[in-house]
């Protein structure tokens, strides 16, 4: 069986109910870079996470959101989780925070839908 050959992460994709309430989030109170989206038939969003990676709202969602801080998340790492508490903290959003035997920083959010997104830095 051959082996498939990752060259990197492109985009996370969430598929959103209210999309006006999860590009505020990201965009304004997380201050991720919003960028150009196709015209898609479909409502949605595109921002941009680090170098080169991307988030893609997707809109419409009528389903149950199925997300945890130790399960279904995704996590961005940052030099230093104390900027983004402060953040949190400014916009009254409660989070969790933690640290990893492993020496790491941890601070976990919702989003407007539910999911959990975990800001991480690592020694």
């Amino acid at each position: 069986m051959s082996k498939i050959s990752i060259e990197q992460l492109d985009h996370v994709a969430l598929h959103v109910e209210d999309l006006a309430a999860s590009e505020a989030f990201y965009g304004e109170v997380l201050g991720f870079e919003s960028l150009p989206r196709p015209e898609f038939d479909f409502p949605g969003a595109w921002f941009r996470l680090g170098t080169q990676q991307e988030l893609h709202l997707i809109g419409e969602r009528t389903g149950a959101v199925n997300s945890h801080h130790r399960g279904t998340h995704f996590a961005l790492r940052v030099s230093d989780v104390d900027p983004v508490q402060s953040q949190f903290e400014k916009h009254s959003i409660e989070f969790i925070r933690k640290h990893r035997p492993d020496g790491a920083h941890q601070i976990f959010v919702q989003d407007p839908d539910g999911y959990w997104v975990e800001f991480c830095s690592v020694p």
